[in-house]
């Protein structure tokens, strides 16, 4: 990354990162954070609501993730639960929500509420950090196509979208396709664990 953004600021968002930018990571216990279509109740991370909501065919969804400060053991896998239904809509709700529309109506909101009530401190330093110099956020994922339910999300990319004030809202991805091209940006974000691929030009920054 530095032999093709020598001049990049490397910036580690993961649950790994050892500075205060691991509160951008999901998996933080910020606390206090709503659940969404759940009125008077709230999580400790977005992580646990996002895996607490999941509904399997063995088992429904789990109010302890939502408790969950650890950082640790949030994830619910197909192996111990089975066959993935959605998520529901609510803890009481009674409608499933299929992978894209969790994705737009519980995990966006939730991500943008710790973006704008827990972290805007951070959030200004590399909107001012940005002006200068290009940054690189160090994800496990690189999706940045909301629509795109082959891959996992990433939340540097959300980082990305919400400093340059285009953050995904379920209104603008109404009648969006999935990507086919990846903009020229100012701020990067690169998988912590990258693939091999080509190198892109030095002047064309692009979010991989």
């Amino acid at each position: 990354m530095l032999e093709k953004y020598p001049n990049a600021k490397i910036a580690d968002v993961t649950s790994k990162a050892t500075t205060g930018l691991v509160k951008l990571s999901p998996f933080y216990p910020h606390g206090e954070i709503p659940i969404p279509f759940s009125e008077g109740q709230t999580a400790m991370c977005v992580e646990g609501i996002w895996q607490g909501l999941k509904v399997f065919d063995k088992e429904d969804i789990d109010p302890k993730m939502f408790r969950n400060d650890s950082m640790k053991n949030i994830k619910r896998t197909v192996r111990k639960f089975g066959k993935p239904l959605g998520h529901r809509k609510g803890t009481k709700g009674t409608e499933l929500l299929d992978y894209i529309q969790a994705r737009i109506q519980i995990y966006l909101p939730a991500y943008l509420w710790v973006l704008e009530n827990k972290v805007q401190h951070i959030i200004e330093r590399l909107r001012e950090a940005s002006k200068a110099q290009d940054i690189v956020l160090l994800d496990y994922e690189t999706n940045d196509d909301v629509l795109n339910a082959r891959k996992p999300l990433s939340h540097a990319y959300l980082v990305k979208a919400y400093v340059e004030g285009n953050y995904p809202t379920a209104e603008g991805l109404v009648n969006q396709k999935p990507k086919t091209e990846v903009p020229k940006t100012k701020l990067v974000a690169k998988s912590k664990h990258p693939k091999k691929s080509k190198k892109a030009p030095d002047n064309q920054p692009k979010l991989f």
